[in-house]
């Protein structure tokens, strides 16, 4: 009997969904459930039966604590799954260090993050900054004279093209534009790009590109990656930026800098270097900005995705198969 350590509300939500792949799959599996109560905490005996833990989306933020005092005192936990992708708090490395394998949601969220990317891609493309400050003003405002340009035959470069990347590129390549991608690893077949360059190559690239989207990781690489000099490399006053990665990647006063002379057309930025984006930035009030407070990744399929490759997981756990998206120990 695999003893599975989840919150009160996933098995309130999931738990016929978990009894039906586990039978289906041959796996007797018993949930011990954490307390409703976030103060509560399950007996000790309790979690020391423990062998496998699921960090769900709902126990983040208010029941973290909570699950994690329940972990450290599992000795007997072998695999814990996060909902996340992110493994950069302390409680993983603790995990690692006990042997204990670790595996992400990578992937679950590239959807819906993609498609705001796509959408801050239009939106800017289409001229909809002004007409929303038309549209609470009450004025009715066409902006003769302006014409957007046609995307078809525009060219995109996309800075990281794992699930959120190639997600962008694909929908990218529909609209009709050129997708170079970016990224550390080798080809893969089927990368929905025209082109494909390591990240050294990037700073020759910026001159061909009109929008400039990054779906990378922050790591000691990239932070700060686009600076002042990556913004001038870019076609003057016509390139767009496009960030759903990490807020420090991009210096921001540069940015600010840039889209203030117009040198950069425009920006939509789901990601700050400082969350939530202070009321002072000069950010909220830039004509050429959309801002959006770090939300892209969110929509209601995302528990059930990230709950589908969880109960993959488990079965191929249980068959003694390689795990998806597992992340390697630390040496």
């Amino acid at each position: 009997m695999t003893a599975l350590l989840v919150s009160h509300q996933l098995r309130a939500r999931y738990g016929g969904r978990i009894a039906q792949a586990t039978a289906e799959g041959g796996i007797a599996a018993e949930l011990l459930e954490l307390p409703p109560d976030p103060a509560g905490r399950l007996p000790e005996a309790e979690c020391a039966r423990a062998e496998v833990a699921f960090f769900s989306g709902d126990v983040f933020p208010d029941f973290a604590r909570q699950f994690f005092s329940a972990v450290r005192k599992a000795p007997r936990l072998k695999w814990m799954h996060v909902f996340n992708v992110g493994v950069d708090h302390p409680i993983f490395d603790e995990m690692l260090a006990r042997g204990v394998r670790l595996t992400t949601s990578a992937g679950s969220t590239a959807a819906p993050i993609a498609q705001t990317a796509i959408m801050g891609l239009l939106a800017l493309a289409r001229g909809f900054p002004r007409w929303l400050v038309a549209q609470r003003s009450r004025r009715w405002a066409p902006e003769r004279g302006i014409t957007p340009a046609d995307l078809h035959g525009q060219t995109t470069v996309i800075v990281g093209l794992g699930r959120i990347g190639a997600e962008i590129a694909r929908l990218a390549r529909v609209l009709g534009l050129k997708v170079i991608g970016v990224r550390r690893g080798p080809p893969r077949e089927g990368d929905p790009v025209d082109e494909l360059h390591p990240p050294a190559a990037l700073p020759g690239l910026l001159a061909r590109c009109d929008w400039l989207i990054l779906a990378c990781p922050l790591t000691p690489e990239t932070r700060g990656l686009i600076g002042a000099e990556a913004l001038a490399r870019l076609p003057p006053r016509g390139a767009r930026l496009i960030n759903v990665a990490r807020g420090e990647i991009v210096d921001e006063p540069a940015l600010i800098d840039a889209l203030r002379s117009g040198r950069l057309a425009g920006a939509c930025l789901d990601v700050f270097a400082t969350e939530p984006l202070p009321a002072e930035s000069p950010l909220w009030d830039l004509p050429n900005v959309l801002v959006t407070p770090h939300n892209s990744a969110a929509a209601d399929g995302n528990d059930r995705r990230v709950l589908e490759l969880f109960l993959d997981n488990l079965a191929r756990w249980h068959r003694g198969e390689e795990l998806v998206n597992e992340v390697a120990q630390k040496v």
